[in-house]
């Protein structure tokens, strides 16, 4: 759980896995509620324990996407289970 880090994390994980690279911006609009600064350090975690992978293209101004390393991409099976087990067992 350490690796995956805040209450965030799962929540960009899952825009990840929906609907593949995002850019910052598409990830904060997408989470609405998030701040730059929490974006920012949940991103940098989830990238430092290679979850996650930054992309830079050189462009003006600079344009970084951000997506699901296989690693990240493995996790997948994790929310899936957790998923079902809110359905089996969750409040209706």
């Amino acid at each position: 759980m350490s690796m995956i880090g805040g209450k965030w994390s799962f929540l960009v994980l899952g825009q990840l896995f929906n609907r593949g690279p995002h850019r910052f911006n598409q990830q904060k609009r997408s989470l609405g509620a998030v701040s730059t600064k929490s974006l920012t350090d949940i991103l940098r975690h989830l990238e430092s324990h290679g979850i996650i992978r930054r992309k830079v293209f050189p462009t003006v101004p600079v344009t970084v996407e951000y997506a699901l390393t296989d690693k990240g991409a493995d996790f997948q099976k994790v929310l899936l289970a957790m998923r079902e087990w809110r359905q089996r067992w969750g409040e209706a």
